[in-house]
């Protein structure tokens, strides 16, 4: 019985992407979302299937509310004593008057000193 096809071991072929001529046997299909393309790369234009690709294939479950919460009521006050910094340091002005503001502004100036040798 005869074969279908000639054997393809002395085949030139160019790469789709750069067109340089390479045998057909060293060049690779290209895949997208797992189905091939009928691109031939070479081996520094081919890269595998990116796994970003195949989103949306998989289930994902992924929630994110709690079912019936319990609030913090003993910590209520403490988590919510914000300092707001502004104006160069605290609400200066006070116009919001969202929390109680005791930001202080603390600094320090050293020596400089040079030595020759």
């Amino acid at each position: 019985m005869a074969r279908a096809f000639a054997s393809n071991n002395k085949v030139i072929a160019e790469c789709d992407i750069c067109g340089f001529q390479y045998k057909l046997k060293e060049l690779r299909n290209i895949f997208k979302k797992g189905k091939d393309t009928n691109i031939k790369a070479c081996r520094e234009c081919w890269g595998p299937d990116h796994p970003q690709n195949k989103l949306g294939e998989l289930p994902v479950h992924d929630p994110q509310a709690i079912r019936n919460p319990r609030p913090d009521f003993a910590g209520r006050d403490s988590s919510r004593n914000i300092q707001w910094g502004w104006d160069p340091v605290g609400d200066a002005k006070n116009i919001y008057d969202l929390t109680i503001n005791n930001l202080e502004a603390t600094g320090a100036i050293g020596d400089v000193t040079v030595t020759t040798t």
